[in-house]
């Protein structure tokens, strides 16, 4: 099988910083994944744009949520795990900005799938994700 591709799934008003740095150390990880920008590049219509992430997430492995702490306003967060749960997409989520256990999380992730930013941590979890799902054997 061909390496597992990830959608990343943040809130874009507060960590675009932070899903460029992971996509970038990701690059340069161990990981056992690949990622690619499929972020929408301008505005579009509500429609437009659920069409258009609902299609890329069904060609990846599993969504990786990057969970900040501003979670409560990122309303096209918890879109994008409700359209990954629909497709059978395996979700998981990484604490950045400062966010930790106590902090909110986007409707639809469990708080047992939210990891700290490790990428021993990150490779065990797209383990665990390849073996659910729509991956699984």
């Amino acid at each position: 099988m061909a390496e597992p591709r990830a959608f990343i799934s943040f809130d874009i008003d507060n960590n675009n910083d932070h899903k460029v740095l992971f996509a970038g150390q990701a690059w340069h990880s161990k990981t056992p994944f690949s990622l690619e920008d499929w972020s929408a590049k301008e505005p579009m219509p509500q429609v437009q744009w659920e069409s258009l992430v609902k299609a890329k997430v069904n060609r990846t492995h599993f969504m990786v949520v990057l969970v900040g702490r501003h979670m409560a306003t990122a309303t096209g967060v918890v879109k994008e795990i409700a359209m990954a749960r629909s497709q059978n997409v395996p979700v998981f989520g990484i604490y950045v900005d400062g966010a930790n256990s106590t902090s909110v999380l986007p409707a639809g992730l469990a708080r047992n799938r939210v990891i700290s930013w490790t990428w021993d941590g990150v490779a065990s979890a797209v383990k665990q994700m390849m073996s659910e799902g729509k991956n699984a054997k």
